[in-house]
């Protein structure tokens, strides 16, 4: 099922949204943020262990905005790719998640809701 997330228009540059949907009959959190006009969604899992790479405050970036980073333990992510640059998964990238945009709004696939 199409599981509305947002509106476009609302989503700022560099100004992450929280949203979660239903995958493998669980929960999964998930942000998505605006990166040079692009919408770029990835599940809330850091890669080295499966915590969530904020601490619920929807906090994703390092000071500089210039990487998605572990509040957890510092890994940094590309935000472009999600992959990892430094840290202890260098090499391994956060889970993408598929965004259909459309006039309507933000849409992400997403099992029936639990």
């Amino acid at each position: 099922m199409k599981l509305r997330v947002g509106d476009a228009a609302e989503i700022k540059e560099g100004e992450p949204h929280s949203f979660r949907l239903v995958r493998g009959g669980r929960y999964v959190n998930c942000f998505l943020f605006r990166l040079k006009g692009k919408l770029i969604a990835y599940e809330n899992k850091c890669r080295h262990i499966p915590v969530s790479l904020d601490y619920d405050d929807a906090r994703f970036f390092d000071a500089q905005r210039r990487y998605i980073v572990c509040q957890t333990h510092g890994a940094l992510y590309e935000p472009s790719s999600g992959e990892c640059v430094e840290g202890p998964c260098v090499g391994a990238s956060l889970y993408p998640v598929s965004l259909d945009v459309t006039a309507s709004g933000i849409f992400v696939e997403s099992e029936e809701v639990l």
